[in-house]
């Protein structure tokens, strides 16, 4: 935990939103669980607040077998309709039936690549992209590396992957240090 005096990216703002910057929000993610709980919390976030999801999230596990791809790929429609009632997620039918048809896909790509690790990581040539943004600046939507992304993943047949979503997955996991130059976490994620 940062000393009081320590700044943070100004988007960090409550209990929350400090606690996921502090502890993950660009630290450099390793493991396919994780990169399909980014991947399917960045698609439900689409429209809506990142606060909204995080308020969501251990209810997003439960719903969701732990982000395990291979559990959610084997859904149906019988748990479809369990998750459309579920309060404690978003309830989109074609956010929640994108998440099984990108669990289904997301088993491709391991299958592919040896893991999703592997494959994605190759979008940034195997180490975080090191950003330089000054306080008060605004972030980029997308990126050139997540339009590629982007692109790569629609090709494969991933729905809720466009490339703002897929920029916002690559902050989440690592992928990119977006952290402002004067926040603590800048200089504690650069390589």
């Amino acid at each position: 935990m940062p000393l009081p005096d320590q700044r943070r990216c100004s988007w960090a703002s409550n209990e929350l939103s400090i606690r996921y910057h502090d502890d993950e929000w660009g630290v450099p993610v390793h493991n396919d669980n994780r990169f399909f709980e980014f991947l399917t919390l960045e698609g439900a976030q689409a429209g809506l607040s990142w606060d909204t999801i995080l308020k969501k999230r251990d209810e997003y596990r439960r719903a969701f077998a732990m982000f395990d791809p291979a559990k959610v790929a084997q859904f149906n429609q019988k748990a479809i309709a369990r998750l459309l009632v579920n309060p404690g997620i978003v309830r989109n039918r074609l956010k929640i039936e994108s998440t099984l048809t990108n669990a289904r896909l997301f088993l491709a790509v391991q299958e592919e690549f040896g893991s999703f690790d592997k494959y994605v990581w190759r979008f940034v040539d195997g180490r975080p992209k090191q950003n330089s943004c000054h306080p008060h600046e605004r972030l980029p939507a997308s990126t050139p590396e997540s339009d590629v992304l982007s692109k790569d993943l629609k090709q494969r047949g991933f729905r809720f992957v466009g490339t703002t979503i897929c920029y916002a997955f690559m902050q989440a996991t690592g992928l990119v240090n977006d952290h402002a130059t004067d926040c603590f976490r800048y200089t504690l994620l650069k390589p």
